[in-house]
């Protein structure tokens, strides 16, 4: 088949590998080049700077519009394939492909439809999430399914770690309804069950409340790692904490409040205490939670170090 995919971060690009490997990608559209780091320099996506090294044709929009529409019909594709694009494919261009679009979203649909279902999974407990591959609608993620993949989330898994992992399945599970629509033999099934959306996560989605229980505290942290990167305030500033663990059997520590015990950093949630690992007070480097604290402690003094 004659393909045009859609896709921007990293976890798209061992599904337009895969599908490569197999058809003819005539057109890769990606999000336009961004400025990061601290000198705001601007650089291309990672499925921009991947179909150049496999020699795809690119183009570059953050809104598929009228302009975008004309380049693909150009291309005369038998079918579009979106992977995390972050945005949406509208009509005319929805209808333009002679199959249509077909979406690889990780979740188990219809739970989770949205830009973050990975985060939103992990955040709220879920036992298990997976991907699902799915015909293109107006409605968001509302497509009748072609297959899916199931998988438990682990009990230490992070959102990014998930993510890893569904990209490299569902990479596979995508480039086989690929083969199994130009064999003519895809077959869908609409969605079924209670509709859950999972909006784009915000910075404030990323804020720790450590008056709740420990196991909430650990979720929200699990799923906002890596990003937008879990947080607490200390004084007044934004103290980020990149790794941490469960606790067994200790004591308990009052919401918010640090203490050393054992050459362990704990601080305290709702329930049991969490383990900090690994920390990144405001304008400093990420740093063992042990050797931020030793400097901390003595800043603080009787005070003792307490979070909010």
């Amino acid at each position: 088949m004659r393909i045009v995919f859609a896709g921007t971060p990293a976890v798209a690009i061992r599904s337009l590998e895969a599908v490569a490997a197999r058809h003819e990608v005539v057109a890769v559209i990606t999000r336009e080049d961004a400025p990061l780091g601290r000198k705001r320099v601007l650089t291309p996506s990672p499925v921009a700077e991947a179909a150049d090294r496999f020699g795809l044709p690119v183009i570059k929009a953050n809104r598929l519009g009228d302009d975008v529409t004309e380049r693909i019909r150009a291309v005369a594709p038998d079918l579009g394939v979106v992977v995390a694009y972050g945005g949406l494919v509208r009509e005319p261009l929805l209808s333009l492909p002679r199959s249509g679009w077909i979406n690889l979203h990780f979740s188990l649909l219809p739970r989770w439809r949205g830009a973050a279902p990975v985060q939103h999974a992990v955040i709220a407990g879920d036992a298990e999430t997976g991907a699902a591959v799915f015909q293109l609608v107006p409605e968001l993620d509302a497509g009748d399914v072609y297959a899916e993949l199931r998988r438990p989330i682990g009990a230490d898994e992070t959102a990014g770690e998930l993510l890893d992992a569904l990209s490299v399945d569902g990479a596979a599970l995508l480039a086989d309804t690929v083969d199994a629509l130009a064999a003519g033999t895809a077959v869908a099934r609409a969605q079924a069950g209670d509709v859950t959306l999972a909006p784009k996560l915000s910075i404030d989605d990323a804020r720790l409340d450590l008056t709740q229980p420990a196991d909430r505290a650990y979720a929200r942290l699990r799923g906002v790692t890596p990003e937008p990167g879990a947080f607490v305030l200390l004084g007044g500033e934004r103290f980020k904490i990149h790794v941490a663990r469960r606790t067994v059997n200790e004591s308990a520590l009052d919401p918010g409040a640090v203490e050393a015990r054992d050459g362990r950093i704990l601080v305290g949630t709702g329930t049991a205490p969490l383990e900090l690992v690994t920390v990144q007070p405001s304008g400093k480097r990420a740093m063992p939670a042990a050797d931020w604290l030793r400097g901390a402690a003595q800043a603080a003094g009787d005070a003792g170090v307490v979070f909010s």
